[in-house]
């Protein structure tokens, strides 16, 4: 019996490195074909050598350059802008009840609708009022997305801050604003982070509003990846080098974030 619970307990951990290596292996092989010159980065036999970081200088020197600036100046306007107001939105359904259960299943219901049917409509606003080709039309299109997921987010962390807290700060003639202040927000600091984190991956990411509603100097980098298709075909090793790094910020977010981030999402779900 020792040793029957041993072999199974090998074949779980044999079963589970062979799930995690089938998982990286993308990865890893986009890392090789970044790493190679352009010739070797689709060549069969498969090419394992020499190393270069050509394909990372080209990347960087050409528009997608200046895509990653831009998608960081959105990414972080969006969570500068709906930070605060999902802040107030979800603090205000937390504590306050705003809206009954009803207003809070609106907030959700926002995002049930597919990103296609708002897209026309949204380019045709935003070239009404001029912003088509602006930074700012990604801005106000990634922040109506996002916002709604943050106040969820903070919802839950609101939710789980004792009550008697917030009493405690009225007893000692706190206004509501100055408890909101000086209390709900520097102990929710976790769940502002992932808020915001969560905001920025939702910005960094996105490509349809971003093609839609962007221009030639506005592009951001899920359109300049896109654009390295050309007429003598795919630039495969800098597709391969601007992937690895778009990944990059994404995965130091979302690494740091994670425990917060489950924890937002499932506080106040159960009763």
């Amino acid at each position: 019996m020792p040793g029957s619970s041993r072999g199974l307990r090998h074949l779980a951990h044999a079963l589970l490195w062979a799930y995690s290596l089938a998982f990286l292996l993308p990865l890893l092989w986009t890392l090789r074909s970044a790493l190679l010159p352009e010739g070797l980065a689709y060549a069969l036999p498969p090419a394992w050598g020499p190393w270069t970081l050509e394909n990372f200088a080209q990347v960087l020197q050409g528009p997608l350059g200046r895509a990653f600036r831009n998608s960081l100046l959105v990414a972080g306007l969006v969570v500068a802008l709906g930070l605060p107001l999902a802040a107030g939105q979800g603090y205000a359904l937390a504590r306050h009840r705003l809206g009954g259960e009803p207003l809070r299943f609106a907030v959700l219901a926002t995002q049930m609708l597919p990103p296609i049917v708002l897209a026309l409509p949204l380019f045709a606003l935003f070239r009404a009022l001029g912003l088509s080709g602006s930074l700012w039309a990604l801005v106000l299109a990634y922040l109506a997305f996002a916002l709604p997921f943050m106040a969820w987010l903070l919802l839950g962390f609101f939710q789980g801050l004792p009550r008697e807290l917030l009493e405690a700060a009225y007893v000692d003639g706190a206004s509501p604003y100055q408890a909101f202040f000086r209390v709900v927000l520097p102990l929710s600091a976790p769940g502002l982070f992932a808020a915001g984190v969560l905001g920025f991956l939702l910005s960094w990411n996105e490509f349809l509003f971003a093609l839609l509603l962007s221009g030639r100097e506005t592009q951001t980098v899920p359109v300049a990846l896109s654009a390295l298709v050309t007429q003598r075909g795919v630039l495969f090793a800098q597709v391969a080098a601007g992937v690895v790094l778009s990944v990059i910020p994404v995965a130091l977010l979302a690494r740091t974030v994670d425990r917060y981030l489950v924890e937002g999402l499932t506080l106040g779900a159960v009763k």
